[in-house]
């Protein structure tokens, strides 16, 4: 919980960029999170990770960046 507010100012900030769409945690169990980033390329999910305040004080241990190519639905990128 010490961390919450700086970790969610930082997310308020990259969604007023307009690069995180979306993001949370999962549940049941609450093991992780997903937050959907619009890019040119993986920098700005990266750059969102490493100046994360929780990845920073080590609460999240490992995190990952993937190119996810959407094709259906209003926000869908490729639309097909």
């Amino acid at each position: 919980m010490p961390h919450r507010g700086a970790h969610l100012a930082h997310a308020r900030a990259a969604a007023e960029r307009g690069e995180l769409l979306l993001g949370g945690a999962l549940a049941d169990p609450m093991d992780g999170a997903v937050l959907l980033f619009r890019a040119e390329g993986p920098q700005p999910a990266r750059a969102f990770a490493e100046a994360d305040p929780y990845v920073q004080a080590g609460l999240v241990e490992s995190w990952d960046v993937r190119e996810w190519t959407t094709v259906v639905g209003e926000g869908a990128a490729h639309r097909v």
